[in-house]
């Protein structure tokens, strides 16, 4: 198997048992493990009894950590980077040092691994695989409508804490005219729910049940009927451009959230 100079190791997001056995050779043989949080990682590998020294790196010492990581791999360390949980550079610190390391020349891998994203995804029928990852959501209000607005045409996924959950919900309603969203929560552990409803039930649903953990959200995107948006006259408007049926059919699908199928199959139909 090759050898890279750093690994960038996903670890489980709850179930321990999720870590793969590739995860766990490689924290066993590097050097020095940087981690986001030293005594959650600690719990890890005293768990699977893995010995590596381990460093801080997290969003605050992100920049000042760098000489000293490409000091020692210029030492001929080899280093794994993670996260408390989850993949790093989803929403964690990892992305100041790969682009180092990549200046420099050092390789760079990344295992494959737990994601909160695809599993809360790979639990949820949607209309299409296109999705917009919103990470965590700013704190603003217009700035979350605005989110809300440009992206009416596709899912979006975000990240939430059980503090703003709520408020966040309300903002959705009231911005998207009560859509439907789904929001996990306590992923893989023993109290993973998943709930998939209106905006307002949902949120009637988390007012009078506790709220703990980790949470990802996605706001689904706007389906709008075929005869709401005057598909007829943007079919005629796109033709005349010289578009094609089925570039015609991903044009529309795109912009206003319709089945792309269902478009093409009208365009053929004419």
């Amino acid at each position: 198997m090759k050898e890279y100079d750093f690994y960038i190791v996903p670890t489980p997001i709850g179930n321990l048992g999720d870590i793969t056995s590739r995860a766990l050779e490689i924290l066993k043989s590097v050097d020095i493990i940087a981690c986001e949080d030293m005594r959650v990682t600690q719990k890890l590998l005293n768990h699977f009894d893995i010995k590596t020294k381990c460093i801080s790196y997290h969003k605050f010492n992100e920049k000042e950590r760098v000489e000293q990581i490409l000091s020692l791999l210029r030492e001929g360390k080899k280093m794994a980077l993670v996260s408390d949980a989850g993949t790093p550079l989803f929403c964690d610190p990892g992305a100041v040092i790969v682009k180092e390391l990549r200046k420099n020349g050092f390789s760079v891998t990344s295992l494959a691994g737990a994601n909160a994203v695809a599993t809360f995804l790979s639990q949820l029928s949607r209309e299409g695989e296109d999705f917009f990852f919103a990470g965590f959501l700013p704190k603003s209000r217009q700035q979350i409508e605005d989110i809300l607005k440009k992206y009416r045409a596709t899912d979006i996924v975000f990240y939430e804490s059980p503090n703003r959950l709520l408020n966040t919900l309300e903002i959705i309603s009231a911005c998207r005219q009560n859509p439907c969203v789904a929001v996990g929560r306590e992923l893989t552990k023993i109290f993973e729910e998943i709930v998939v409803d209106e905006c307002d039930k949902t949120l009637e649903y988390f007012k009078n049940n506790i709220l703990k953990g980790e949470l990802v959200a996605v706001v689904f995107r706007e389906q709008k009927s075929m005869e709401e948006i005057d598909l007829e006259g943007k079919i005629s408007a796109l033709q005349a451009k010289g578009f094609k049926a089925k570039e015609t059919a991903a044009i529309l699908s795109a912009l206003y959230g319709l089945n792309k199928n269902d478009v093409y199959k009208k365009l053929i139909k004419n």
